[in-house]
C-alpha cells in the first residue's frame, strides 16, 4: 500500500516536470517590439543583415520566432546548451526536430561560413541584451 502511494506520487511529480518543461517550449512567438536591442556595432549590423536575409523568414525579426521556427531568445538556445557549433551545423546541414513542434530544419541554402559567423555574433548579442546570459 505504501509503495503504491510512493509510486503514484513519483508518477505525478514526473508528469508535472514533463509538463513544466514542454509548456514553455510551445509558447507563441515573442513580439518584436518587446525585444531589447543590443548596442549595434558594424559587425553586429552585418550579422543582423545576414540574419534577416537567411534566418528571419522562419526565426522571426529580432530573433523572436514565427509559426515556422522558434525564437532564439529561449533558454534552449543558451550557449551552454546549443553552442555556436550547433548553430553552424544547423545552418550548413539542417537539424532534426528535437525541442520544438516545427519539424526538421533544412540546411540554409547558399549560406557561407562568414555569414554564419556573423549571424551567430548577432544572435548571441540579442540573447545577451535580453538576459539569456
Amino acid at each position: 500500500m505504501q509503495n503504491s502511494k510512493i509510486l503514484r506520487a513519483a508518477i505525478a511529480v514526473g508528469f508535472a516536470i514533463i509538463v513544466a518543461t514542454i509548456a514553455p517550449l510551445q509558447a507563441a512567438p515573442l513580439d518584436p517590439k518587446d525585444v531589447v536591442q543590443p548596442k549595434m556595432t558594424p559587425a553586429l549590423n552585418i550579422g543582423k543583415l545576414n540574419y534577416e536575409a537567411k534566418c528571419a523568414k522562419c526565426h522571426g525579426r529580432n530573433t523572436v520566432g514565427t509559426n515556422k521556427g522558434p525564437t532564439f531568445l529561449h533558454r534552449v538556445y543558451h550557449p551552454g546548451h546549443h553552442g555556436d557549433a550547433a548553430f553552424y551545423r544547423a545552418a550548413k546541414s539542417g537539424a532534426r526536430a528535437h525541442h520544438w513542434p516545427f519539424g526538421n530544419m533544412p540546411a540554409v541554402d547558399g549560406v557561407t561560413d562568414e555569414q554564419i559567423k556573423s549571424i551567430i555574433l548577432y544572435v548571441r548579442a540579442m540573447q545577451k541584451a535580453n538576459g539569456l546570459f
